[in-house]
């Protein structure tokens, strides 16, 4: 017998290939599991690579990232977070968790020979089912503004609550839930700016509006300027060299030297004076700016900014309603941008320059203050996380409760769907039923608490008419979400169950996995 495939490449059949794909896949869920919740621990990663960075995180997604993972039902799981990232912001590890508890129910009903296909029916069918109880269940308060902030708040604070500002969750709550109100509806977290500043403690962050510069104001310059007009630029402010290499000038005297020099200077002179043309009283470059037109501009009253940052500057561009320019013959075609008032201001020990009253709105910058450089980072994650699903809810402004409440609501919806139905399927729906209770216990778990004695609790108090019950960490208990305020984004629910089911019909229809071997260099010859 031939060996169809070649040398190395490798495969496994069935029951093996099955075997692979779910043990690769719970072993991604248990190794965020014990992320998830408000007493979800944090991991340290740390990279083998030159520097040997570390990231200390929480955030499912950072933390699947990073890793390098062989197993090919587990990179699916490692996908469907980064999408949930991208996406929605929050839920990354309830995603990969609830993903890998339909697996491993999946697992023992496939060991009971029912055929994969059946129980991927019947997952659609209790997915379906899930979704309906939580759309029956949820509220919308878009009409009443003061009570749709109360929701974002809660919303923002239940999403802290698992990560590093856990702490001081409402004072960030309030600064995540001003700077998206800003926006006005739009997603584009662009126009909110994060600037980290080492330093101070995480309760000396603020929210500023406007957008702050991570720069200094030049030597000789205005300090504060009213009524700005900024032309934003990517252009070579250093002296004209000649600037073809190897290019070689013979001169034969010094005197010649000079008026080289004084050509060069000339034509720096007249590129200073076209941009002077465009009624600037702010000039921000991306790369460097020599002495001499510093000194032009400075001459000329006009703020003279180098070096900005690439992000910086595309964000001041966006910020300010001003287009990024590199050349400047044409004065009408520049679009620039405005500002009320440009000033220098003090963080810590750094300046930095202070754009107030932008063109857009919207705009504004989160300072974060912290210890160290990991602490700013995660406290960065999780108010992005914060912010994406506040932008997300301000869109789709249905909530729910939060706390474990919406998988008991679907564990119960789909536990009565599995009891009318007739045939195998009603297997899988059952099974459907128990991996959805698994992010309650996971939650409980985590706080140390006896899972079993709380979900059975639980389980009892949902069987009751618009119960609003759910696990509350703090006292260890059954507690009521509404009371305390624990409140969740629809649309994040609603991706987690859907990605996570998707997910796992992807890895349950495999039954086969072949291996490629590597191209090895001889065969090109």
């Amino acid at each position: 017998m031939e060996r169809v495939l070649k040398d190395d490449a490798v495969e496994e059949k069935g029951e093996r290939a099955r075997m692979a794909s779910f043990v690769g896949a719970m072993a991604i869920a248990d190794l965020v599991k014990t992320t998830l919740g408000p007493k979800g621990m944090d991991k340290i990663l740390q990279s083998t690579g030159r520097g040997r960075s570390v990231t200390v995180t929480n955030d499912g997604a950072t933390i699947l990232k990073s890793l390098h993972i062989d197993n090919p039902a587990a990179k699916v799981l490692v996908d469907i977070s980064k999408v949930q990232d991208d996406e929605v912001g929050d839920g990354t590890t309830s995603v990969v968790v609830l993903a890998g508890e339909l697996l491993r129910e999946a697992e023992k009903l496939v060991n009971m020979k029912i055929h994969p296909m059946t129980i991927i029916a019947g997952f659609r069918m209790a997915a379906e089912c899930a979704r309906n109880a939580l759309l029956q269940r949820t509220m919308d308060h878009k009409e009443n503004t003061d009570k749709f902030r109360a929701d974002l708040m809660n919303i923002a604070m239940t999403t802290l609550s698992s990560k590093i500002l856990s702490q001081d969750k409402e004072y960030f709550a309030e600064l995540a839930v001003d700077a998206v109100l800003r926006l006005k509806g739009s997603t584009n977290l662009e126009a909110i700016q994060i600037l980290k500043k080492p330093g101070g403690s995480l309760k000396d962050s603020f929210l500023d509006e406007g957008f702050i510069l991570d720069k200094k104001i030049g030597i000789g310059q205005p300090k504060r300027i009213e009524n700005a007009k900024i032309l934003v630029a990517n252009t070579a402010m250093d002296t004209d060299k000649v600037k073809i290499y190897g290019a070689r000038v013979r001169v034969d005297s010094m005197s010649k030297v000079a008026d080289i020099e004084a050509a060069e200077k000339q034509k720096m002179r007249e590129k200073v004076q076209k941009i002077i043309g465009h009624g600037i009283n702010c000039f921000v470059n991306r790369q460097l700016i020599y002495n001499f037109p510093e000194e032009l501009f400075a001459d000329a009253g006009i703020l003279a900014i180098e070096h900005a940052d690439f992000e910086g500057i595309e964000r001041l561009a966006l910020v300010t309603g001003g287009e990024i320019a590199s050349t400047f013959d044409n004065p009408e075609s520049v679009k620039l941008g405005h500002c009320k008032l440009i000033e220098e201001i003090m963080i810590g020990e750094d300046r930095l320059i202070h754009f107030s009253g932008v063109e857009m709105g919207q705009a504004c910058t989160i300072v974060l203050r912290g210890a160290s450089e990991h602490v700013l980072d995660e406290a960065e994650r999780s108010l992005h996380d914060a912010l994406c699903v506040l932008s997300q809810t301000v869109n789709d402004t249905r909530v729910l409760f939060g706390g474990g409440w919406p998988e008991m609501v679907m564990a119960k919806e789909v536990d009565e769907l599995a009891r009318k139905t007739p045939g195998k399927k009603s297997h899988a729906i059952d099974a459907f039923s128990r991996a959805l209770q698994a992010i309650p216990t996971t939650i409980a778990d985590n706080a140390g608490l006896d899972s079993a004695e709380l979900i059975s609790q639980l389980r009892a108090e949902h069987h009751k008419e618009n119960c609003t019950a759910g696990i509350d960490v703090i006292t260890g208990s059954v507690g009521d979400m509404q009371k305390l305020g624990i409140q969740e984004s629809f649309k994040v629910k609603q991706a987690i169950l859907l990605s996570a089911t998707e997910a796992a019909e992807m890895i349950l229809r495999v039954d086969e996995i072949i291996t490629c071997a590597p191209r090895r260099r001889e065969d090109r010859m």
